[in-house]
C-alpha cells in the first residue's frame, strides 16, 4: 500500500548508479559497498517538495510528506496518523531526556554581528539558532530520521531484535547519538580516539552509552581509527547511528528539516532572496543535506563551505575536481585523507569530508564556493559570536569565521545566514 502524496520515490548511488526502492528496509549503504570499496553514497530520489499548509509543533510532523522515513513507513501501509503519532511519542521520550524536542529554531537577524561586520540595516547577519535544539546542535535532526526508520521497521514487524547502534564521535554527534538512544533505550556504542576528554566520557557514560577508546593499531590504514573501529562493529551488525551519508544516507534526510525552515523563516521575515549561507563542514552531511533543502525550498542559495587552514580536505578536493563532470566517479583521486589535522574548531577536523559527493553538488549548484578560514579567524569568530550572546563551541561558530574570511566580497546590503550549533556545556 503506497501512499501517493509522499514525495520521496527510492535512492540512488552516486557512484555507482545502483537504485533501492524507498520501502525497502535498513537501506543504509549501497548494495555495491564493500570493506574494500566503501566510496559510496546514497542520495534521495524525490519529486519537487510539497510545501507545508502550516506548520505543526514538531518540524518532523510538518515535512512528513517530504521524508524519505515517513516515505517508508507509507509504503508499508503506516497512515499518517500513526506516522505522527510515532514522532510524538519519540519527541516527548527525548523532551524527558534533553528537556527540549524537535521544534523549529530560531532564525534572526543578529544586530550584534551585523553591526560589528559593519553590514547596512537593509541586509545583515542572519543567524539559525541550533545551540537550543535537542542535544545542543543539529546533529540530532540526522538522527532523528534513523531513530524514526529504525521504530517504524520495528512496529511494522521488519526489525525482530534490536541491535545495537553505533557512532564514531567524541563530540557533538555523540551527545545527540546518547540522547536519542537514551530516549528510545536503544543500545549505543561510542567510537571515541583515545584524546577525547574524561569530562565528555562522563556525559556519555551518564546517557548511558558504552564508550570505546580506539588506539591505532599497526595493521591499520590511514583514517582515523574510532571511525576504523566503528566500521569494525557495522560489519558485525550493528546499525550506523551516524552523521555520514555514505556509512548511513537516511542521516541526509533529517538534515534537511534545517534548510526547510530556513526558508519558511526567511519568507516570514519578509525576506525575498537569501545571498549567501556559510556552513562549517567537517564530515560534510550538515552542509550537504542542508544545500539540497535550500535549493529544494528558496531556489538556489550561495552555498560557501567553511574549513579551516588546519583541515580542509573537501577544499583540495573541489580544486581537484574542477572540470570533472562526474567526481564520485574518480572518489579516491580526488577525496584523500588530510595529514595531522589541527584547529580550536575540533568538531570538524574530519580528515576526510565523507559528504564530499552532496557538498560539491551543492556548491556548485548554487554558485558557492569553498572557504577557508584562518586560526585567526575561527578564534576571531568565536569570541564574536559570544559576545553576540551565542553560547556555542569554536566549532559551531566556524560558519562565521567564514563570514570573516570572505567579507570582503559580501555587499553591505546582502542578507547573509549562518548558523550557530554546538552549545558550550
Amino acid at each position: 500500500m503506497n501512499d501517493t502524496s509522499m514525495t520521496v520515490t527510492g535512492w540512488r548511488c552516486a557512484t555507482c548508479g545502483s537504485e533501492v526502492p524507498i520501502a525497502t528496509p535498513m537501506a543504509f549503504r549501497c548494495p555495491n559497498a564493500t570493506a574494500n570499496d566503501p566510496r559510496h553514497v546514497m542520495q534521495i530520489v524525490s519529486g519537487p517538495r510539497v510545501n507545508p499548509l502550516e506548520r505543526q509543533a514538531n518540524t518532523f510532523i510538518t515535512d512528513d510528506q517530504n521524508l524519505a522515513w515517513a516515505a517508508f513507513a507509507a509504503a508499508h501501509g503506516m497512515d499518517r496518523a500513526r506516522r505522527d503519532e510515532l514522532v510524538e511519542e519519540l519527541d516527548k521520550a527525548i523532551r524527558a531526556v534533553d528537556h527540549v524536542g524537535f521544534t523549529a529554531t530560531p532564525f534572526e537577524r543578529s544586530v550584534e554581528l551585523s553591526n560589528e561586520l559593519e553590514m547596512s540595516s537593509r541586509g545583515g547577519i542572519w543567524v539559525k539558532d541550533e545551540t537550543g535544539g535537542v542535544g545542543g546542535s543539529q546533529k540530532a535532526r540526522f538522527l532523528f530520521s534513523i531513530l524514526l526508520h529504525l521504530r517504524a521497521a520495528e512496529e511494522l514487524g521488519l526489525l525482530a531484535e534490536r541491535p545495537p547502534l553505533a557512532i564514531a564521535s567524541c563530540g557533538n554527534a555523540a551527545l545527540a547519538a546518547a540522547t536519542l538512544a537514551k530516549a528510545a533505550e536503544w543500545p549505543l556504542d561510542v567510537y571515541v580516539p583515545t584524546w577525547m576528554s574524561d569530562g565528555f566520557g562522563r556525559r556519555l557514560d551518564e546517557l548511558g552509552a558504552r564508550v570505546h577508546r580506539s588506539e591505532r593499531r599497526s595493521d591499520d590504514p590511514p583514517g582515523d581509527p574510532a571511525m576504523l573501529r566503528f566500521r569494525d562493529a557495522v560489519g558485525e551488525g550493528a546499525v550506523p547511528f551516524t552523521v555520514q551519508g555514505p556509512e548511513n544516507a537516511l542521516c541526509l534526510d533529517g538534515g534537511r528539516t534545517l534548510g526547510w525552515e530556513v526558508c519558511a523563516q526567511a519568507s516570514a521575515h519578509g525576506i525575498e532572496q537569501l545571498d549567501r549561507m556559510f556552513i562549517q563542514v567537517g564530515g560534510g552531511a550538515f552542509a550537504a543535506a542542508v544545500g539540497a533543502a535550500m535549493n529544494d525550498a528558496c531556489g538556489p542559495v550561495p552555498l560557501f563551505a567553511v574549513q579551516t587552514e588546519g583541515c580542509a580536505p573537501f577544499e583540495r578536493a573541489w580544486r581537484r575536481a574542477d572540470g570533472i563532470e562526474h567526481p564520485a566517479t574518480r572518489w579516491a583521486d580526488l577525496m584523500t585523507v588530510w595529514d595531522e589535522p589541527a584547529s580550536l574548531a575540533d568538531g570538524i577536523l574530519d580528515d576526510e569530508t565523507y559528504d564530499w559527493i552532496g557538498v560539491l553538488e551543492a556548491v556548485r549548484s548554487s554558485g558557492g564556493r569553498p572557504v577557508i578560514a584562518s586560526e585567526q579567524q575561527v578564534i576571531a569568530a568565536h569570541q564574536l559570536a559570544h559576545r553576540a550572546g551565542f553560547d556555542a563551541s569554536a566549532t559551531g561558530t566556524a560558519g562565521l569565521a567564514g563570514v570573516l574570511a570572505a567579507r570582503d566580497e559580501i555587499g553591505d546590503d546582502e542578507h547573509v545566514v549562518v548558523v550557530m550549533s554546538g552549545v558550550t556545556r
